[in-house]
Order: C-alpha cells, then structure tokens, then sequence
C-alpha cells in the first residue's frame, strides 16, 4: 500500500493538479493553485494563523474569566 502512495498523489483529475511540490522552484514558478503568487500565499497565511491564534487566546481567556 504505501508503495502505491506516491502515484496516488499524482493521480488526480487535470483541474486539481499536484499535491505536492517536486522541488522548491515548483512554487516559484507559477504552480501555486488559483493563481497566487508566492508573495500573497505568505501574506494570507500570516493574516490567517495570527485571526486563528488570537481567537485562541480569546476564547481561553473568556473561559478562564467564567470560572
């Protein structure tokens, strides 16, 4: 089974493509989905984890503050 792994990820439909990068250039090169460039991956992934990370924190301390 995890021999097959490898060929199971790169048999997807021709819309989805890869599900991983070969090399680190892949990204660089404009293989990034829906059309973002590396530059805007960073930027909202960034904006992402510090929303998720401070919804966290909220939600812990509003639970540490019901006690």
């Amino acid at each position: 089974m995890l021999a097959a792994l490898p060929f199971l990820l790169w048999d997807l439909p021709r819309g989805f493509g890869p599900l991983a990068f070969s090399t680190v250039g892949d990204a660089a090169d404009g293989l990034l989905p829906f059309g973002w460039d590396v530059a805007g991956f960073q930027k909202w992934t960034l904006i992402y984890l510090g929303v998720s990370s401070l919804a966290f924190v909220l939600v812990w301390l509003v639970g540490y503050l019901r006690r």
